[in-house]
């Protein structure tokens, strides 16, 4: 058996050297190239491109190498150094061109700022997920308001919400928000949130609740009468006032059952566990029935919002009677009542992520697809514009749905379910 002469063997491992210290920049603008055409065009960069242009870029950096040491060219480790500066430049390409195919073509910054939650926090109920967020920590004061009560701090402290746990923190903390405003009658409050579904809240007072829901030019009047069962804020009524017959708008209503259910509720409330300021005692600090709940019905009082120049002919009567109006049939109710009996539906659901990008998840949202109009969606980030709970509406809907996404749509009964199956989670 013949031994490999020494010199050849010098010459592979230079050759193997060279291949790799220049094959170097060839293969990084073979791979970046492969990557952007496949990412952005979706088309595979072409292998005879790639070696056309690894050579071109090597024939610089060889040239320069033979400038130095003219003898390289007759060596057999010019060969070898070729060989290794294609197979890198053909091994980076493939690498660029899988990566260009497997990342997501619609990566934003909005969405890398849209935080979810922690997958430890989320209960599953059948097929949905969900969590439930509580307050951590104190309920702080908002700066320029004044303190919260010990009775209102006490029962946001001890709050509990119920939400979808496919939304972004950003969409939970305003929903919560809501919740709030709406429940406590709050003057502002802001809610943040961590992956771990612990809400910090730093909630204001209401402030003149009463004289902000007062339309302008009226005046509110309390009158102690029979109080109808289901009575709320933003009813209509009529006080019959002696031979007259006074309309107005419900602001407040309470009765003697209520009063009582709140007196017993403060019973079962030991007065230990309330903190005060000291600036009152502990049984009033117990928490009040929500300012917009119904009155259990009975005698009591109501506070309602009438002309000015009702106000003295209902202050006039010793016992006023209280009749509620009827507002009639829901515009809304009608509407859908229309949709259905024509035999179209309107639905809302939630984009899930089935299938690919390009398939089952993306549909434009300017026409209809397979006879089913895509009326709102529920957008997220700067992406809304600044609109209300981020909520879309067609027509001028540009971009197309995501995973994640809520929408309504509209069309023939079937079609609409079937598309709604197709896509929603």
């Amino acid at each position: 058996m013949q031994s490999i002469p020494s010199n050849l063997l010098v010459e592979v491992l230079l050759g193997l050297y060279l291949g790799l210290l220049t094959g170097i920049v060839p293969a990084f603008v073979a791979g970046s190239l492969g990557f952007l055409v496949r990412y952005f065009t979706g088309v595979t960069l072409p292998g005879f491109g790639v070696v056309v242009l690894a050579l071109s870029i090597a024939s610089v950096q060889g040239g320069l190498l033979g400038l130095v040491e003219p003898t390289i060219a007759q060596s057999p480790r010019l060969l070898i150094a070729v060989l290794v500066v294609l197979m890198l430049a053909l091994y980076a390409h493939n690498q660029g061109d899988k990566l260009g195919a497997e990342l997501p073509r619609r990566l934003s910054f909005t969405r890398l700022r849209q935080r979810t939650l922690s997958a430890d926090v989320v209960e599953l109920v059948g097929s949905v997920g969900q969590v439930s967020v509580r307050p951590t920590g104190e309920i702080r004061d908002m700066e320029g308001y004044p303190p919260l009560s010990p009775a209102l701090r006490q029962s946001l402290k001890a709050g509990s919400w119920k939400l979808p746990a496919d939304l972004p923190l950003s969409e939970l903390e305003a929903r919560i928000e809501e919740r709030l405003r709406t429940d406590h009658d709050l003057a502002d409050v802001d809610v943040t949130m961590d992956e771990q579904a612990r809400a910090t809240i730093v909630a204001a007072p209401p402030s003149g609740s009463l004289s902000r829901r007062v339309p302008a030019g009226q005046r509110a009047v309390s009158i102690a009468t029979l109080v109808p069962t289901g009575i709320a804020r933003g009813d209509e009524v009529t006080v019959r006032a002696g031979e007259r017959s006074i309309t107005g708008t419900v602001l407040s209503a309470r009765s003697e059952i209520d009063d009582e259910r709140a007196a017993g509720a403060a019973l079962d409330t030991p007065l230990d566990e309330v903190a005060t300021d000291g600036g009152e005692d502990a049984e009033s600090a117990i928490a009040d029935p929500k300012p917009n709940a119904s009155a259990a019905g009975g005698p009591g009082r109501v506070t309602i919002a009438v002309a000015r120049r009702d106000v003295k002919p209902i202050l006039e009567v010793e016992s006023p009677r209280l009749v509620v109006r009827s507002r009639g049939t829901s515009r809304e109710f009608e509407a859908l009542a229309l949709v259905k009996r024509e035999g179209y539906a309107i639905r809302r659901f939630t984009v899930g992520a089935t299938g690919s990008d390009d398939e089952a998840t993306d549909f434009d949202t300017t026409a209809s697809t397979a006879d089913v109009t895509i009326l709102a969606v529920r957008r997220q980030g700067s992406e809304t514009g600044g609109r209300r709970h981020g909520w879309v509406f067609g027509p001028g809907i540009e971009r197309r749905l995501e995973a994640g996404d809520e929408a309504f749509v509209a069309g023939p009964d079937d079609a609409t379910e079937a598309f709604v199956e197709a896509i929603a989670r």
